[in-house]
């Protein structure tokens, strides 16, 4: 992963926060948690949108609020524990459909730990349907339009148990692990009553074992949501390691009763020297 120097077009286009890691918000090996990551880069885009005046407080009246359709992270190294660490967020591109915005983790000092780039989309919350964003008018000098020197997610292809393959006529993957069953509740849910983007995160992670995350770590995250998940939906998990490097594993969340896909996601971990 490449070093990158933002262009300090004006001070609106890049906004950042500085963090402390306790040990609340490590994982169990002593480092940045991604569940906490995905955290922190949703609160300061929430908070960079609001600065510019189009955040979800002002569209309340619109009965319209952003909501996370994909999220990809990178890193090449995590903030121990009890060190600062800084999330700069910026908008790289916005159109009447969505907007994609860029995050860069780094150290106090300016080290480079990792990127994260993310597509928002505007739904209307009566119908759940993606509102747009014609409505939205950005201050000037607020895009600052750079990316992050990182992949764009691939096309992600559907995942399906284990002897049912002849069922699919579609390009698929074979899922190389038991299906695993859960049913969303309570604590699950976000302000919108959906389910929170950490706790997809969460239910992918505790599919490795501790030795597993003691032995490796995770280099690339890729989330794709496709539908709502809501309280009381009964769901299936499935994954499928890559047979050429196992360490890289592709997920898919459906809807029990229906058989509809929720969420796509690739994990790819490296072995820990």
């Amino acid at each position: 992963m490449k070093d990158m120097e933002l262009t300090n077009n004006t001070s609106i286009a890049v906004h950042q926060g500085r963090f402390f890691l306790s040990a609340g918000d490590a994982n169990a090996e002593g480092r940045l948690s991604l569940t906490v990551l995905a955290t922190k880069i949703i609160d300061i885009a929430t908070e960079h949108a609001n600065m510019l005046g189009i955040g979800n407080p002002d569209m309340a009246s619109l009965k319209a609020g952003w909501i996370l359709s994909r999220l990809t992270i990178g890193m090449e190294v995590y903030p121990k524990v009890n060190t600062e660490y800084v999330l700069k967020t910026w908008i790289e591109d916005f159109n009447r459909h969505f907007s994609t915005r860029c995050f860069s983790i780094e150290s106090p000092e300016g080290h480079k730990y990792g990127f994260a780039r993310s597509i928002w989309l505007v739904m209307d919350a009566v119908n759940h349907t993606n509102y747009g964003t014609s409505h939205l008018k950005l201050p000037e000098g607020s895009i600052l339009g750079e990316g992050v020197p990182m992949a764009r997610q691939e096309k992600h292809v559907a995942i399906v148990p284990v002897g049912q393959e002849e069922t699919e006529t579609k390009k698929f993957l074979t899922a190389t692990h038991p299906p695993y069953p859960y049913t969303f509740k309570y604590c699950d849910l976000d302000f919108y009553r959906h389910v929170n983007t950490v706790r997809y995160i969460a239910m992918l992670l505790n599919q490795f074992s501790l030795n597993e995350h003691d032995e490796s770590m995770i280099t690339r995250m890729e989330l794709s949501f496709l539908h709502e998940a809501s309280y009381g939906m009964k769901t299936i998990l499935l994954r499928s390691d890559d047979k050429e490097n196992p360490l890289n594993s592709s997920f898919q969340l459906s809807d029990e009763t229906e058989g509809q896909p929720l969420l796509f996601a690739r994990i790819n971990r490296k072995l820990i020297d």
